[in-house]
């Protein structure tokens, strides 16, 4: 779902602050990156290791996504940043201002969604799409090697390493892919949309998960489709974002559960003390546990 972000004074008060030097908290050799969203910053860190210092903005389990206010400690950490990750395609439209109007001379930036040729206005939740991590990854390690060539057989290693790391996951994929191919399924929002295909899911009510994610109210047919499809068992499982608090979700949420609809809460952000490996693993057996026995 598009992000909805912080008013006009707050806004105009962290530009204010972008142009005021910060002060540096780390050795001076330290790369300072700042990821929009934890989970790049979690793959960042693992391929920087020791050498960098991480700065992850949306990291609070607790918060919804969708209602990310841009405080003016976030224009501070990008004033000295020399490698920034963020999404793109809609999804944090305040770090796109934020970075233009705190411009620093050779500073590298990755969007995931110029990487990878995404346009604004399709699902924005890129990083339950499979390629992206390897894409954003290898950009990652381009940029550390040319902040810090003295290290880059240790960063081309990491990358390796991470790369490795996420076969599993495919591994997982594919061997739920067998039972999911063609099986009905629904969502309050796009969010695990791009792993849903991947799993071989066939999603319904599509119309209604646009509206949601673009801020729009949902038409009273698509409603009503949605409902039935939830009372009338024509889904086999349930996907909604556990970190929004929308009423109209929750009461879809209700209706799958009072007609024994497998449900799957997904999140939008890395949970605590997890790498965006065990991220995706954890969102994967939840899903096979959700299976419908002899599916």
């Amino acid at each position: 779902m598009k992000a909805r972000f912080a008013s006009v004074w707050l806004f105009a008060s962290i530009l204010g602050l972008a142009a005021t030097p910060t002060m540096a908290q780390t050795n001076d050799k330290t790369i300072k990156i700042v990821a929009a969203e934890n989970f790049y910053g979690d793959i960042a860190q693992q391929l920087a290791g020791d050498n960098a210092q991480i700065t992850s903005i949306l990291s609070n389990p607790d918060e919804d996504p969708h209602l990310f206010e841009a405080s003016p400690s976030v224009a501070r950490d990008l004033a000295s940043a020399k490698i920034v990750v963020y999404n793109g395609v809609d999804y944090d439209p305040w770090m796109t201002k934020l970075v233009a109007a705190n411009k620093a001379p050779g500073r590298r930036v990755i969007v995931a969604g110029e990487l990878l040729h995404k346009k604004s206005g399709v699902n924005p939740h890129l990083w339950y799409d499979p390629p992206t991590a390897p894409v954003v990854a290898k950009a990652i390690t381009a940029a550390l090697v040319a902040e810090d060539p003295a290290h880059k057989s240790d960063y081309e290693q990491r990358l390796q390493a991470f790369t490795e790391s996420l076969k599993p996951i495919a591994a997982k994929v594919a061997e739920l892919r067998k039972t999911g191919a063609g099986m009905p399924v629904t969502a309050t929002e796009p969010v695990f949309g791009y792993m849903a295909t991947e799993l071989g899911f066939k999603m319904r009510n599509e119309r209604f998960q646009l509206a949601v994610m673009n801020n729009t109210e949902p038409a009273a047919s698509d409603v009503a489709a949605f409902e039935n499809d939830l009372k009338m068992k024509r889904v086999k499982l349930f996907f909604y974002n556990s970190q929004a608090t929308d009423s109209a979700a929750q009461r879809l949420l209700k209706i799958a559960q009072d007609n024994q609809i497998p449900v799957v809460g997904v999140t939008e952000t890395l949970p605590p003390g997890k790498t965006f490996q065990q991220w995706m693993e954890g969102e994967l057996d939840a899903v096979e546990k959700a299976l419908p026995s002899g599916a």
